[in-house]
């Protein structure tokens, strides 16, 4: 597909990590934050979950574009959790929901899920599904997670960490997709994109 053919790309996040990963890659893009519902109801796994919130995001935005029948676009929806004991740890509710996810979560192995979903809508294919990666926490101790706490970067992240910020600190080992601990796993982007026409090597 040529670049003049090809649709317009929206990122369906408000998240400015998922902005910087996806402008690493080189592409021209827009965003426009979902408002959809992140509620699970049923009792689902957390590859299921994040698959699920992913393709609800790229779809609310890929309806709310649908009436734009002049353009097409790749809409590009993904979630993020973080998996303890088979506990899913969202992003904390305030400091003290912090603290106690991320005393759990020192000195142990958890598991971080990230779902993508894309959409085109000029013909409503849909390409979904994630990646799993494996983290290690050091043990830190209740005066360096207040200390961490204190720097305001858990508070609007999933498992109430960060790794590419202070966060980095707290890990001591990590098996599997950088990028999707991050917040979106780019080489899944790429796969994905690729299946619609664009190429991004």
């Amino acid at each position: 597909m040529s670049k003049a053919n090809q649709p317009s790309i929206v990122l369906a996040s408000a998240s400015a990590r998922r902005k910087e990963l996806l402008a690493g890659l080189g592409l021209t893009f827009t965003v426009q934050p979902s408002v959809a519902s992140e509620v699970v109801e049923e009792d689902v796994s957390p590859e299921e979950f994040v698959t699920i919130l992913a393709r609800r995001k790229a779809r609310d935005v890929a309806f709310s574009l649908a009436d734009n029948e002049d353009e097409s676009y790749l809409v590009i929806g993904s979630d993020t959790v973080v998996v303890l004991d088979g506990e899913i740890l969202g992003k904390p509710e305030h400091e003290e929901d912090a603290f106690r996810m991320l005393s759990g979560l020192q000195g142990r192995t958890h598991t971080v899920y990230t779902g993508l979903c894309v959409i085109n809508t000029a013909n409503g294919k849909e390409k979904a599904g994630f990646r799993a990666t494996n983290v290690t926490m050091r043990e830190l101790g209740a005066e360096r997670i207040r200390r961490y706490i204190a720097t305001g970067e858990p508070m609007d992240k999933a498992g109430a960490y960060g790794i590419q910020g202070y966060g980095a600190l707290l890990v001591s080992n990590l098996e599997g997709d950088y990028f999707s601990v991050v917040g979106l796993p780019v080489s899944l982007v790429s796969d994905f994109l690729e299946e619609f026409g664009v190429k991004l090597l």
